[in-house]
């Protein structure tokens, strides 16, 4: 499944615009990855309570796939729970590989699916979520 194509277009550039959830969540460690080959970092500060991500925030910079894919992924996953935030962590890495096709599920986060058909943006898509699993999993 995906979006149309100015749909998916329009919420990568609001997502850059304007990001969501920015800025380091205070007593939260934060995990800082880099994309040497286009210059994308991007910082993640999650904070787990009970078993749920209570706060999801990022800064970085970067291309517009890099920074709009953290953004949709704090919006994603803040609140869920960890097998929750698994399981759409899973489908948006096959979607974004082109593993498989996106579902209703991954709601706005479908404006990547075309990144799959640009190897050279799946790292600038994916390095965000990379960072949230070394951050969950250092809580772990």
């Amino acid at each position: 499944m995906q979006l149309p194509e100015t749909v998916a277009k329009q919420i990568i550039a609001d997502h850059q615009r304007r990001p969501r959830h920015t800025g380091p969540l205070e007593g939260v460690e934060g995990i800082t990855l880099d994309n040497p080959g286009c210059g994308d970092q991007v910082t993640v500060w999650a904070d787990v309570q009970g078993g749920r991500i209570t706060g999801l925030t990022f800064s970085g910079k970067g291309c517009a796939i890099s920074q709009s894919s953290a953004s949709l992924m704090t919006v994603a996953l803040t609140g869920k729970t960890l097998p929750e935030a698994q399981a759409l962590t899973g489908q948006f890495r096959a979607m974004v590989m082109g593993d498989a096709e996106g579902t209703p599920d991954l709601g706005d986060l479908l404006a990547l699916a075309g990144v799959s058909r640009l190897h050279a943006r799946r790292k600038c898509a994916l390095l965000p979520w990379q960072a949230l699993e070394q951050t969950l999993h250092r809580k772990a």
